[in-house]
């Protein structure tokens, strides 16, 4: 079977033509014009229910999420903040932006944070982010106990994790604010764009403010309004808001994310089971309690040098299937140590070692078990080759 271009996003939902011709003939795109009722705060509405949330603020990217949230925390000026450190670049970036500093903590060879790492650092920090990455959960009931017993505010970085359950509840909704992309290759695909979630009424309106809602725009939502009071003209406009074109693409997709979530799921599963039949390949299984919403695959590589570990990525490349290996590129944005803006970078060598081994495959949702078992078949075929011209 030929293989699918893996970096295809899916058809727009044709629901969503009314919507655009109505935007295009009104040019209504800012969200502030209208005086209610504007896609980006319907949107806002309907992703707060859809994660069971008191408030939503849809804004241009989940980075900028981030940095309004550490903004929201009123955290002193060099605040550290204890993030993982593998994680994407636009993270620790997010910290240093609102004038923060990076701690940044070990990761397992499951792509979880280790406990002991992170419980050892806490008490030097003021705020936590926890990055879901590429959909992995770790331990949230072990870190928010810590974290609530430490007084120390947790964000959510579900950039990668819309759709996923811990122990029953939905990601991103356990820290004090959670925060989620819309980037392409994301479950809901607005080109660029990010909401963030919480339940806190004056987090919410001090992120409202700042995100741009100048004047008296917070009117617009729906938010307790004696929330906004103490805030009004006391706090920076750094005008990361979401265009009403954004929202509607996002909004028309929301309908679609069950079964995104579903195929996804099912995809991922398809490919793991192949993959796990190599000697040579490990995928870290979720932990109890966590449901995930994947739309890639990722899996450790095992008892292979670092020769070899290039050699099967550009076999399998040549063959029509891209393996990123986190640690084996000089630019990886997802390898801490090319995270070359933090002031006196850490080492973390159990971090190291795994992003040494771990790649990662694109398996976008819309893909078929057909294509899935193909792709599983032709990595199987590329790992064949390389280990034995090795051996």
């Amino acid at each position: 079977m030929t293989l699918p271009d893996m970096h295809k996003a899916e058809a727009l939902p044709e629901s969503l033509r009314a919507e655009i011709d109505r935007l295009m003939h009104s040019g209504d795109l800012f969200r502030y014009t209208a005086d209610a009722d504007a896609p980006a705060a319907l949107l806002e509405a309907e992703f707060a229910a859809l994660t069971g949330s008191r408030f939503a603020l849809a804004v241009s990217s989940c980075s900028a999420a981030l940095f309004l949230s550490l903004k929201a925390l009123d955290l002193p000026q060099d605040a550290r903040v204890l993030i993982p450190g593998f994680t994407f670049a636009a993270v620790p970036s997010a910290v240093i932006h609102a004038g923060c500093c990076p701690v940044l903590c070990e990761v397992g060879d499951n792509y979880r944070i280790e406990m002991d790492d992170f419980a050892a650092k806490l008490p030097s920090v003021q705020a936590v982010i926890i990055s879901h990455m590429r959909g992995h959960t770790s331990d949230m009931d072990a870190i928010m106990a810590l974290c609530d017993a430490a007084g120390v505010p947790v964000i959510e970085d579900a950039a990668h994790s819309l759709g996923t359950t811990w122990q029953g509840r939905t990601i991103g909704t356990m820290g004090k604010i959670g925060c989620f992309s819309f980037q392409s290759y994301k479950m809901i695909n607005a080109g660029e764009g990010g909401i963030l979630v919480t339940d806190d009424a004056d987090l919410v309106a001090r992120c409202i403010i700042m995100s741009g809602a100048y004047e008296h725009n917070w009117k617009k939502h729906p938010v307790l309004q004696d929330a906004f009071a103490a805030h009004q003209n006391r706090l920076p406009l750094y005008n990361l808001r979401l265009s009403n074109l954004s929202a509607a693409v996002a909004r028309a997709q929301l309908p679609e994310l069950p079964r995104r979530i579903r195929d996804g799921l099912r995809n991922h599963d398809l490919v793991a089971a192949h993959l796990q039949a190599s000697p040579f390949i490990t995928v870290p299984q979720p932990l109890p309690g966590e449901v995930r919403a994947p739309d890639s695959i990722q899996f450790n590589l095992t008892g292979l040098d670092d020769a070899t570990i290039r050699a099967f990525a550009a076999a399998a490349a040549q063959a029509g299937v891209k393996v990123q290996v986190f640690g084996q590129s000089s630019d990886n944005a997802r390898a801490f140590w090319n995270w070359q803006f933090i002031p006196d970078l850490p080492e973390l060598p159990h971090t190291r070692a795994m992003l040494m081994h771990a790649c990662d495959v694109r398996l976008p949702v819309h893909l078929t078990p057909e294509q899935c078992a193909a792709i599983a078949t032709t990595l199987l075929e590329a790992l064949d080759a390389v280990t034995q011209a090795a051996a």
